[in-house]
This record gives structure tokens, C-alpha cells and sequence, in this order.
């Protein structure tokens, strides 16, 4: 069994923060992102998920982790 994250990092894949806090959808979804649920999540980066969507990463990240 794979060990839960503690805390939501730019590095992680879209599909490991979704597999592993399942509440953050309520996050992307308020963004407009469905991402979680799409094929690409299990290989891009939150880091790189913001980049393609000009998001703000600190406050992306920072979302996600009050979310979770």
C-alpha cells in the first residue's frame, strides 16, 4: 500500500493529488478544470497544468491543500 501524501507539492501528477484528496475536485472544478478526470492526468504536474492554463501555482497549490 502505497503511502498518502501529507502535503500537495508542483510535482505531483493531477491524478495522484485527485487519487490521493479526493476533495480537491471541488477545487479544479471551481477553476473551470476537469483535468482530474481527464487521460493526461496521470502524467502532468500540477506545475505544468498551471503553466498551460496561466494559473497561479502558489495559489493553486495553496488551494488545493486547504481543500484536501
Amino acid at each position: 500500500m502505497t503511502k498518502k501524501p501529507v502535503k500537495i507539492t508542483k510535482e505531483m501528477t493531477i491524478k495522484e493529488v485527485f487519487d490521493s484528496f479526493p476533495k480537491t475536485a471541488s477545487v479544479f472544478i471551481k477553476l473551470g478544470l476537469f483535468c482530474f478526470s481527464c487521460p493526461a492526468a496521470s502524467e502532468e504536474t500540477l506545475e505544468q497544468m498551471a503553466k498551460s492554463y496561466k494559473l497561479n501555482l502558489v495559489v493553486l497549490i495553496k488551494k488545493l491543500n486547504q481543500a484536501k
